[in-house]
């Protein structure tokens, strides 16, 4: 091997150590100043749209520095240095996000047991104002007489009607016997009406037919009486 081939493959291995513990250094990123804790949901909300659309950035970030990494010579280490940088900002996005949700949930248990106090307390007061309440006897009212029993006036009423319905008997019977009387005349008049009727329209019946046979005999006779040609 000859000088110069061993100065060239020292100057090789130098550039490489040179931009691996440059690519190290790039990947040993400082640590982020951790957020301010949250003072209010509001903020919490706040604090949670910010980490959604920065996520969305940091993957886009990622993605740029992934496609420049192919044009480089040491490709693999700058991939590893973009997804290092990737990890590390989607962890502090996760922090500030953890610490945002924590807050939410701990308001709203704060705000239910503040809610059940006052609810307690509310009952509480109404239960002590009643027990300071003094204390009014019920009055007991008057038993009513018991009712006087109607069946006795019902049964004396019944039978008052019963007796002159007996008294009014006899002069009922009178009344039914004569109607029934009457009525059995009116029925006989109409059965003779009836029959006079029917005999008067045989009659008439019978003597139209005869005037009938009279005309036809008449009609025939004169017929015959007529000479033929």
């Amino acid at each position: 091997m000859t000088t110069a081939q061993t100065m060239l493959r020292r100057a090789g291995a130098c550039i490489t150590v040179s931009l691996l513990a440059a690519c190290a250094g790039q990947r040993q990123a400082p640590p982020e100043t951790p957020p301010a804790p949250t003072a209010s949901v509001a903020q919490a909300d706040a604090r949670l749209a910010a980490v959604a659309a920065e996520r969305i950035a940091i993957e886009a970030r990622y993605a740029e520095r992934e496609a420049v990494c192919y044009d480089k010579f040491f490709v693999n280490n700058c991939l590893d240095e973009a997804k290092e940088r990737r990890r590390l900002a989607l962890a502090a996005q996760r922090t500030i996000e953890v610490e945002a949700e924590y807050f939410k949930r701990k308001n709203k248990v704060e705000e239910r047991d503040k809610a059940m106090a006052e609810a307690e307390a509310k009952f509480q007061a109404e239960e002590a104002a009643t027990a300071a309440q003094p204390v009014v006897p019920k009055t007991i009212s008057p038993v009513p007489p018991p009712r006087r029993s109607s069946v006795p006036d019902r049964m004396a009423k019944r039978d008052a009607r019963a007796a002159q319905e007996a008294a009014q008997a006899p002069a009922n019977a009178a009344t039914r016997a004569a109607n029934a009387a009457a009525f059995e005349e009116r029925r006989r008049k109409s059965e003779e009406r009836q029959r006079e009727v029917a005999q008067r329209k045989a009659e008439r019946a019978a003597k139209q037919a005869a005037e009938k046979a009279e005309k036809e005999k008449a009609a025939a006779a004169e017929k015959a009486a007529v000479p033929t040609r």
